[in-house]
C-alpha cells in the first residue's frame, strides 16, 4: 500500500497559510498515488508557548475536517490529521481526524498533553483505533509514542499506525555541555517510534514539522525559546526500520513509500514502566512544572469557564 506522511513548516497561529501549505502537500501525496495521507500534529497552527494558540480552535465540522474530507475525497485516499479542536462542551482537544473518500470515518484525541501543551488542550480516553472496512489504523500523537500505555492499547490490534509530531528540539541557549546532553536524550526518546512499531507489530507513518520555534517560556518572563522543530518525517515497517525518510534539513515536503499493510507478531516485549525510552531528570521537571502551569493557565484563558481570551 502506498503511504504517505507530510514534513510541514508551520507558522504559529497561522491557520489560513497553514491550512493552505498542507493542502498543497497533501494534493502532491495524492498526485504521487498515496492511498493513505497523514498530516502532522497541530497542522492548523504549529505549536510553541504562543498566547496566540488560544484562539485558534476550530469546530470539529470546520476547515480542518473540510481539508481532510476534500483531499480525501479528491484522491480517493484516507487521509487524517490533529487540530486543536473546540468540541461542543467548551473544551478544547487535540483531534486526530479521519477521513476516507470523503467521509469522516474516525477521531483520537490524544491522551493527555505534553509540557506547555498543557496551556492549550485537555486529553483524551479513546483508545485510538480508527476501523475501517479490512484496515484498522492506531493514531497515535508525538509522545504517546513513549508511553508504555500505548503500545498496550495497539499491540496485535492494527494493521498500521498513523501518526503526527510537534517536536521541538532543546533551547539554544542553554551551555554547550548541558545541551550535548538533553540532545542526547531527545534523540533516545526518538528511539521510541521503531520500538513502539516493534512492540505493536505494525507499520508506522509519521508526520511531523520542520523549521524554527522561537516562543516565550512559561515562567520565564522575557526569556525566548528558540530552537529547531526536529522534524523527519518517516515511514518504517513493522520491524522497526526505515522505509522512506525525509531529513528535517531538507524542509518541507513529503516522504512517499509502498509498505506491507497488515499485521505482524509484536517482536518486542513491553516494558514494564510508565515510558518506553526514559525522559531523564530534566526532562521529568519540565513534565511536572509545565503541566502544572498548564492547566492554570488553559483554566484562565482556554477553557469553557476562561474569563477572557488572550488578544
Amino acid at each position: 500500500m502506498r503511504v504517505a506522511a507530510i514534513q510541514q513548516e508551520p507558522v504559529i497561529g497561522d491557520i489560513a497559510a497553514n491550512l493552505a501549505a498542507c493542502e498543497k502537500l497533501a494534493e502532491e501525496a495524492g498526485t504521487a498515488g498515496a492511498e493513505i495521507i497523514v498530516l502532522p500534529e497541530f497542522f492548523t497552527s504549529g505549536m510553541g508557548f504562543a498566547p496566540v494558540l488560544a484562539n485558534v480552535g476550530l469546530p470539529f465540522d470546520g476547515p480542518a475536517t473540510h481539508l481532510v474530507q476534500a483531499v480525501s475525497r479528491r484522491f480517493g485516499a484516507i487521509v487524517g490529521g490533529s487540530f486543536l479542536c473546540r468540541d461542543p462542551d467548551g473544551e478544547v482537544r487535540n483531534a486526530f481526524v479521519v477521513a476516507s473518500e470523503g467521509i469522516v470515518v474516525g477521531r483520537h484525541d490524544k491522551d493527555m498533553p505534553t509540557m506547555w501543551e498543557n496551556c492549550f488542550y485537555v486529553g483524551g480516553s479513546d483508545d485510538g483505533i480508527v476501523a475501517l472496512a479490512g484496515l484498522d489504523l492506531g493514531a497515535v500523537l508525538c509522545l504517546e509514542f513513549n508511553r508504555t500505555a500505548t503500545a498496550l492499547r495497539l499491540r496485535g490490534g492494527v494493521d498500521l499506525v498513523v501518526s503526527g509530531s510537534s517536536v521541538w528540539s532543546v533551547p539554544e541557549f542553554l551551555p554547550g555541555p548541558a545541551f550535548r546532553r538533553l540532545e542526547e536524550r531527545m534523540d533516545a526518546i526518538d528511539r521510541s517510534r521503531p520500538r513502539l512499531a516493534r512492540m505493536v507489530g505494525a507499520p508506522v507513518v509519521e508526520a511531523t514539522h520542520c523549521g524554527r520555534l522561537d516562543s516565550a517560556m512559561p515562567w520565564a518572563p522575557g526569556l525566548r525559546y528558540r530552537t529547531r522543530l526536529r522534524g523527519g518525517a518517516q515511514i518504517l515497517d513493522a520491524a522497526g526500520s526505515v522505509v522512506a525518510r525525509r531529513e528535517p534539513e531538507a524542509g518541507p515536503g513529503i516522504v512517499i513509500a509502498d509498505v506491507a499493510v497488515g499485521r505482524a507478531v509484536p517482536v518486542e516485549p513491553l516494558p514494564d514502566s510508565y515510558w518506553i525510552e526514559p525522559m531523564g531528570p530534566v526532562g521529568e521537571l519540565l513534565w511536572r512544572y509545565q503541566r502544572i502551569h498548564g492547566r492554570r493557565w488553559y483554566r484562565r484563558h482556554v477553557g469553557p469557564l476562561r474569563p477572557r481570551l488572550i488578544p
